[in-house]
């Protein structure tokens, strides 16, 4: 069995880090045994998503399967960016993020991705990771200052609210630049009291951020096919 989106996710989040973290801030953002064992394991598969083992690794970059066709004229675009702009209040709302910091492989991970990973296991010690039902149906339950971007192409959704967990991973693909839908991202997470940091790994841009025990992770990449994908963790 294939290992799911949310495998395939956040433990890639766990190479990165921001180069601000002390030494004494990396050491209590230390995964627990529990949590970095409940992101290595396999999830159970969605039977509605059975044969879609090309389909996911495309989502990750290791398969061959073809892009779907997305509208991406001009005047989807616009659309999708006059949606966006409302959401913020307006375009000159729209504020891009920090320049990324490009890490090595040897930096730890930051809070935001922390709390995002320990999000596979909530403080009751139940093992979320192994309550992710793969549906559609989480691109729609996504907290509400992090939406799929207007006229996003949802292509993969995994979620929980079993017990104590709450967990959302949504995979989707939108005509939109990469730099503008990450504004969006940064901006909505600034207005929704998240704070924000930006960061480069193994060719993909990472924003995330934390607010109490809530956390996002946002991975963009831009594809050949001249559609930006994004990868969209978050936990409350």
């Amino acid at each position: 069995m294939n290992r799911r989106l949310l495998v395939s996710l956040v433990p890639v989040a766990l190479l990165a880090s921001c180069g601000d973290t002390n030494e004494d801030e990396a050491a209590g953002d230390a995964m627990d045994p529990a949590s970095e064992q409940a992101l290595n394991d396999e999830l159970s598969s969605d039977p509605d998503l059975a044969g879609r083992n090309e389909a996911n690794a495309a989502l990750s970059g290791t398969g061959n399967a073809a892009i779907p066709n997305i509208d991406k004229s001009p005047r989807a675009i616009e659309a999708a960016r006059s949606r966006a702009a409302e959401l913020v209040g307006g375009r000159s709302e729209l504020v891009s993020p920090p320049t990324a910091k490009t890490l090595g492989d040897d930096n730890a991970p930051s809070a935001a991705m922390v709390a995002a990973a320990r999000a596979a296991v909530s403080p009751g010690g139940e093992n979320c990771g192994e309550k992710v039902d793969y549906t559609s149906a989480w691109a729609a339950k996504l907290p509400a200052a992090f939406p799929v971007y207007p006229r996003g192409n949802t292509q993969e959704a995994a979620g929980t609210d079993e017990g104590q967990c709450a967990l959302r991973v949504v995979s989707f693909l939108t005509p939109v630049a990469l730099e503008e839908v990450l504004a969006f991202y940064y901006t909505r997470a600034r207005a929704a009291g998240y704070n924000a940091e930006h960061i480069k790994s193994a060719g993909d841009n990472i924003l995330s951020g934390t607010k109490g025990r809530s956390a996002y992770v946002v991975y963009a990449r831009r594809l050949p096919q001249g559609v930006t994908e994004i990868d969209l963790v978050t936990t409350d």
